[in-house]
């Protein structure tokens, strides 16, 4: 048990460098916000710029981000694209919460702080349009694990003007409310010790449950020998959307597992195949 938990605690430190790393990327921050909120810019070139433009919500169960695979690199491949980019990192429990469990005396970030973050986000792509060479009518939100679960609130549970015109969950979590499927890290993670034990709350996260026919286009990922996210959370998403007729595509590969990101090496050729499946998707937008 002592060589799991110190496993467990060498790789969350490694995830933590990565982010810090990022973090001091102070030439591309352009928004701080409460409880260490911060959104960082990647403008594609002038040359190349579509006027897309993509916020990334990277992934880490809502305890901490995995800033390089599902942050940096995503923008870079993205502005390769001519899609500007924008990388949320977004209020979490954070790692100490995780591993000393201090949110049991009510500390730490729940929902709805990762929600008004990433409003946040899309208010600051609407607001600076103009002068980012940026248009209105295609800024969607792109997420991984915990922040595809949040890309896609962006969409059912956004309380403001500012929505996103297409959303892409990659390896998303989506139910927490079965206990089959949820993962219960990103569940505890959103809700907090004591909110993940309420079934109210449990309900209202769970996104099978809020999907409505004027949700936007999804672009739908994942793998089913994913090891972290059961593949089934996708599969719910999609029957959810399914049901309300809502423009959708859900690749549904066989291996890559889970993490991969933008990356041109983790996952498999497999995997890694969903970069390419997004640009023809997106290109409707580009229209």
């Amino acid at each position: 048990m002592r060589r799991l938990h110190l496993i467990i605690f060498t790789y969350l430190l490694a995830v933590s460098s990565l982010a810090l790393a990022a973090d001091t990327d102070a030439a591309h921050l352009v928004r701080k916000g409460k409880g260490g909120m911060r959104l960082y810019a990647y403008p594609a070139d002038s040359a190349t710029n579509t006027g897309m433009a993509v916020i990334v919500c990277p992934g880490g169960s809502y305890c901490w981000h995995d800033m390089e695979y599902e942050g940096r690199q995503v923008a870079q491949w993205l502005n390769a694209n001519g899609i500007n980019a924008f990388v949320l990192k977004y209020r979490v429990a954070s790692i100490s919460a995780y591993c000393l469990g201090y949110r049991v005396i009510g500390l730490g970030n729940t929902y709805p702080n990762m929600l008004t973050d990433v409003e946040d986000a899309l208010r600051y792509a609407y607001q600076h349009a103009d002068s980012l060479h940026i248009d209105t009518t295609r800024i969607g939100v792109m997420g991984f694990s915990a922040g595809g679960h949040l890309s896609m609130m962006s969409a059912t549970h956004n309380r403001t003007h500012y929505k996103p015109a297409f959303v892409c969950p990659i390896y998303p979590v989506v139910t927490m409310s079965n206990n089959r499927y949820v993962h219960h890290r990103s569940r505890r993670g959103a809700l907090g010790v004591w909110g993940h034990l309420n079934q109210t709350m449990r309900d209202s996260l769970s996104l099978e449950k809020h999907i409505t026919a004027d949700c936007p286009p999804v672009f739908l990922v994942n793998c089913v020998d994913d090891p972290v996210v059961k593949y089934q959370n996708s599969e719910l998403l999609d029957s959810a959307l399914n049901a309300n007729h809502v423009p959708h595509r859900y690749i549904q590969y066989r291996t890559g597992g889970h993490g991969f990101g933008a990356s041109d090496t983790k996952g498999t050729e497999e995997s890694r195949q969903w970069k390419k499946e997004f640009l023809k998707w997106i290109s409707n937008f580009n229209q």
